[in-house]
């Protein structure tokens, strides 16, 4: 006689079982309660686009303050590039390019997907993109474009960024982002001079770390300067005291634009090597690594008559896109729109599939650890803690996932 006891799970696995699969469908309900919230919001802006000179309605307590996209589209034609390697960067890049076919429908351009071959500098690595990832790609209009990195690859895979950079068609305007982030309004609307590059300035004091004795931040970023023969005084910000970290050109690496991919990217893979194969003097105290890319950007953006970000560009990191990094940050920091929109896109059929075997997935949106647990952890703090401090309480609480 079979028992068949000897199959069936202890009554406490099953009991969690039962408990994990009524959270996940409780938090679909949820989800899908919102979520057709959202499109009863949507459709009604459509409706009161044809008249667009009428007050609009004030925003229901609660909701975060977001500066809303201008009227009038942009004329400009440009591309975007992303990196796409393996199955996290793969799924990152499904998820921005379904965002921006969502919430940027007017937008023209051609959205490039990098990927390194296992070869050169990722000789020995897998770097393809699983079949599945590739078709989701296609499906929301994605070009995925081949690349071997000659350079950085395994020692440094940020360097994807700069030597992905030959991929694009000379002479045209692009826009470099960071698989992951989210487009989460008009991008076409962004005011982009792209005979001003810019980046990003959603960043903190990471580099340098001048030692106690020195040099100090005017010696080590004027080294740079002054060996790329580049003016070093025009690049500072004159409203900032000297050696406070923000009179310096810094910029975080989570996107930024030119005018010519092919001048840029020459720069910026030329320099990049050069300081990464001698440092100097100055900076012999000084991690490179994960900073090199963000220690050479500055001066490519000055050298090619660019600089800091103004207000026609609030819209990255602002109303158009959102560099949120991981989910666990993105529950922690970004607000209530972001949290819907990444939750929506996850229970696209296209996408779903993709997220079965990521924990964080699971776990933060299908059973609604992200709402339930992180959200109200760092709710009406103010000011918020700082990213160090965020992932130190996420980790404490078994809820960082990279």
């Amino acid at each position: 006689m079979t028992d068949d006891s000897k199959d069936a799970p202890p009554p406490a696995a099953a009991d969690r079982a039962a408990e994990r699969a009524a959270r996940q469908a409780a938090n679909r309900a949820e989800r899908e309660e919102r979520r057709a919230a959202r499109q009863a919001e949507r459709a009604a802006r459509k409706g009161s686009d044809k008249g667009r000179d009428q007050p609009q309605p004030a925003p229901q307590p609660g909701t975060p303050a977001k500066a809303a996209a201008p009227q009038l589209a942009s004329s400009q034609v440009f591309n975007i590039l992303l990196v796409g390697q393996g199955q996290r960067l793969g799924v990152q890049a499904v998820l921005f390019a379904a965002s921006l076919r969502r919430n940027a429908p007017g937008w023209r351009g051609r959205l490039i997907v990098a990927e390194p071959r296992p070869e050169g500098a990722w000789a020995g690595s897998r770097t393809a993109m699983p079949e599945p990832v590739r078709r989701a790609l296609a499906d929301f209009g994605a070009e995925i474009l081949p690349f071997t990195a000659t350079c950085f690859g395994a020692s440094y895979p940020h360097g994807n960024k700069i030597e992905a950079l030959t991929l694009l068609p000379a002479g045209q305007p692009f826009v470099f982002f960071d698989s992951d982030t989210l487009v989460t309004g008009p991008l076409d609307r962004v005011g982009f001079d792209f005979s001003r590059p810019a980046a990003s300035m959603r960043r903190s004091a990471t580099w340098p770390e001048p030692p106690l004795y020195g040099p100090g931040y005017t010696q080590i970023w004027k080294s740079l300067y002054d060996r790329f023969g580049l003016d070093f005084a025009s690049s500072l910000d004159p409203d900032q005291p000297d050696e406070h970290w923000e009179r310096y050109l810094y910029f975080n690496a989570g996107w930024f634009f030119g005018a010519d991919p092919q001048e840029f990217g020459r720069r910026f893979l030329d320099w990049a090597a050069q300081i990464r194969a001698e440092p100097g003097e100055a900076l012999a105290c000084q991690s490179l690594d994960p900073w090199l890319d963000q220690v050479t950007l500055p001066l490519v953006i000055h050298a090619l008559g660019g600089g800091r970000p103004g207000p026609e560009l609030a819209g990255l990191d602002g109303w158009a896109t959102c560099h949120y990094r991981n989910l666990s940050l993105l529950y922690a920091r970004e607000p209530e729109p972001v949290a819907g929109l990444i939750e929506d896109l996850a229970a696209d059929p296209r996408i779903a599939p993709l997220l079965a075997e990521d924990e964080a997935a699971q776990r933060l949106i299908a059973e609604g650890e992200g709402r339930s647990r992180i959200r109200p952890m760092f709710d009406g703090e103010n000011p918020p803690p700082t990213e160090k401090a965020t992932r130190q309480r996420l980790r404490r609480a078994g809820l960082w996932f990279r």
